[in-house]
């Protein structure tokens, strides 16, 4: 017998070796990573250090869009991938901003503030548990609902601008219940969001697209904190624009259908 593998006898007495099953480091490694970046926001938050938990939601929500690239690209997709990615982003994308946002404003708010932060939070879980069922995409440069990890970097930027500027979590303790319950809400909605799926790397591009792409850098190092925030609260809003288009052209607004077998779910996802 050799490490890594089985023996099995087959019928004509020739013994056929099995591998084991292994586990892909490479993309697991970029979902670890993520998971850290939540765990750190958590710690960091704990510790009064706001800005730092929410530059490492960020870090978290770059790392989780690298993990299943690198799958695609190395072709090491695997069921055990899919749902430690899908852990990872509980925790980094659900569980990390409820508790941030809770610590540094919804506790002066006592029952609301841990509502809100419920809220939030379990809207993240539906929403991930929802992704992982869907059966039938219609569309794939759409997803239905705002993905948790945009969700997560909207908490995160408004966090971060709010402390960059000097102000303490108490005073706007109402605006930040109120984005919790949009960026919560607006994950569970068939709201379509543009998922940018259809940009292929692999494509030349103008040579305008590279100036336009060195001009977006410069832009973001201008002030980090007030240009993330903002690019992401127009992504949150972009979803109901196109949901709004939709409806006034007679569209079809609703581009994931799920469990569509079930009685009970036929006709929600029109």
């Amino acid at each position: 017998m050799h490490d890594g593998e089985d023996t099995d006898p087959g019928a004509d007495g020739v013994v056929i070796r099995k591998r084991r099953k292994g586990i892909y480091i490479l993309p697991n490694l970029f979902t670890l990573a993520a998971l850290f970046g939540g765990f750190y926001a958590i710690v960091m938050a704990m510790n009064g250090r706001f800005d730092q938990a929410a530059i490492g939601v960020f870090c978290a929500m770059v790392l989780d869009s690298l993990d299943g690239r690198v799958a695609r690209m190395t072709n090491t997709q695997s069921a055990f991938g899919e749902q430690m990615d899908s852990l990872s982003d509980m925790v980094s994308f659900g569980a990390a901003p409820a508790l941030i946002a809770y610590v540094w404003a919804l506790t002066s708010l006592g029952r609301w503030g841990w509502i809100g932060a419920f809220v939030y939070c379990a809207c993240a879980a539906l929403r991930l548990a929802r992704f992982n069922v869907n059966t039938a995409v219609v569309d794939k440069r759409f997803f239905q609902g705002l993905p948790s990890p945009a969700a997560a970097a909207l908490v995160a930027g408004f966090i971060w601008l709010v402390t960059d500027y000097g102000a303490t979590g108490f005073e706007v303790r109402w605006y930040t219940f109120g984005l919790m319950l949009f960026a919560g809400l607006s994950m569970v909605t068939n709201v379509p969001f543009y998922s940018f799926k259809d940009v292929s790397m692999k494509r030349s591009v103008p040579f305008v697209v590279i100036v336009l792409i060195a001009l977006g850098i410069a832009v973001i190092n201008i002030h980090p904190p007030t240009v993330i925030f903002c690019l992401f609260i127009g992504y949150g809003f972009s979803g109901y624009a196109i949901y709004a288009w939709r409806k006034f052209k007679g569209q079809q607004t609703s581009v994931i259908s799920t469990s569509t077998d079930e009685p009970e779910e036929r006709g929600l996802h029109k």
